[in-house]
């Protein structure tokens, strides 16, 4: 079996799938830095999930990166950790 990172670095190189990777990091940036502001105030998934008024599930699926969250979402989860959103579209 071929350890993942090995297989990662081989499939970098491969131009399809390094901007399909890239394309996703936005994403994978906006989760961690949820956890990172949730860990931050000693928060759990359930508490957020109270105070956005949803599931501790809810949570862990975003979190885990297996649901793909609309604005209105993550600006709920950002008032629920007291917490703003700026976007910005660039080069």
């Amino acid at each position: 079996m071929i350890p993942y990172r090995k297989l990662k670095k081989k499939w970098l190189k491969e131009p399809a799938f390094k901007n399909a990777y890239d394309d996703l990091q936005p994403e994978y940036d906006l989760i961690a830095l949820m956890i990172r502001k949730r860990i931050d105030e000693g928060l759990t998934q359930k508490e957020i999930a109270r105070r956005m008024g949803t599931k501790q599930s809810a949570i862990s699926r975003f979190e885990s990166g297996t649901y793909n969250p609309s604005l209105a979402w993550i600006r709920n989860a950002a008032h629920a950790l007291d917490a703003k959103i700026r976007i910005s579209i660039g080069r």
